[in-house]
């Protein structure tokens, strides 16, 4: 059996810079601060190729954060393992409130190596490409409903009530456009609100279009249409649900379960990525 050592190379990420530090294999093993590397693709292919050697399995980490999963393939795509670890869930110590690069990186790698850091599940890019594009529609009707909120906030404080029962329908907005007021003033403001409010309409229908037509070569498509034979699920919704959660086959069952990461090779079955 092939022998080797363990280094846990902890990363402390930033849009322009990462903070590296290093963890030996063992309880004793040194825990040492590496430098600070640029964030491009090529130095961090140096990096890796700097401290890879024969005889040395290297095992990265980093926090999940505003710089995404790049990182993660990137490493992976040179042969390397690398956890993209849950921030919540790093042990803190009480009165520990300082935080500095070179610190996190160094913490990062001793938790790393102790086996006290948690796992996210993390998608591949195929996948990730399709939760943009549901979380991109799911702003824009967000956008939506605020904007009909201002419309009738407005139309309140002015005393126009819509005397039918379902709002924004065909009806509505022919009411809505019929509308007048006395200044050209406020006339304006419900021309633009109701611009504002079409445009987001508008825009929320196209990324509707864009899901239909992206779940055409989408591996998780079949699920989704299986989803929708359930009472009250719809395309939008089983799409929504299979981007946040993934592969449900990860989860052992109904309850969700997030191990913490040990010196054994990665077999996560469970983990979280999901704001919903």
């Amino acid at each position: 059996m092939e022998e080797y050592s363990e280094v846990f190379v902890g990363l402390d990420v930033a849009k322009d810079r990462h903070a590296v530090a290093l963890a030996e294999s063992g309880r004793t093993g040194e825990v040492r601060y590496f430098g600070e590397i640029s964030s491009d693709i090529a130095s961090v292919r140096r990096l890796v190729r700097k401290l890879g050697r024969p005889g040395v399995r290297l095992r990265f980490c980093y926090e999940a954060g505003p710089t995404g999963y790049g990182l993660k393939r990137e490493i992976e795509a040179l042969g390397y393992e690398c956890a993209v670890i849950a921030p919540s869930m790093i042990p803190r110590k009480p009165g520990d409130r300082v935080k500095t690069n070179r610190r996190d990186a160094e913490k990062l790698a001793r938790l790393f190596r102790a086996g006290e850091l948690t796992e996210i599940w993390t998608p591949d890019a195929a996948h990730e490409a399709m939760r943009d594009l549901i979380r991109a529609r799911e702003a824009a009707v967000k956008d939506r409903t605020r904007k009909r909120q201002e419309i009738r906030s407005f139309l309140l404080r002015h005393g126009k009530i819509y005397p039918g029962l379902k709002a924004w329908g065909t009806r509505y907005l022919r009411w809505l456009h019929g509308l007048s007021f006395s200044f050209r003033s406020q006339q304006a403001v419900l021309q633009e609100l109701i611009l504002a409010e079409t445009q987001c309409r508008e825009r929320a229908a196209r990324l509707e279009k864009a899901i239909e037509d992206g779940l055409l070569d989408w591996p998780l498509a079949p699920v989704v249409e299986r989803l929708q034979a359930l009472r009250g699920v719809k395309l939008i919704c089983a799409a929504t649900f299979m981007v946040e959660i993934g592969d449900v086959r990860r989860f052992a069952n109904p309850r969700l379960q997030i191990p913490t990461i040990n010196r054994t090779p990665f077999r996560s079955k469970t983990g979280r990525d999901s704001e919903n």
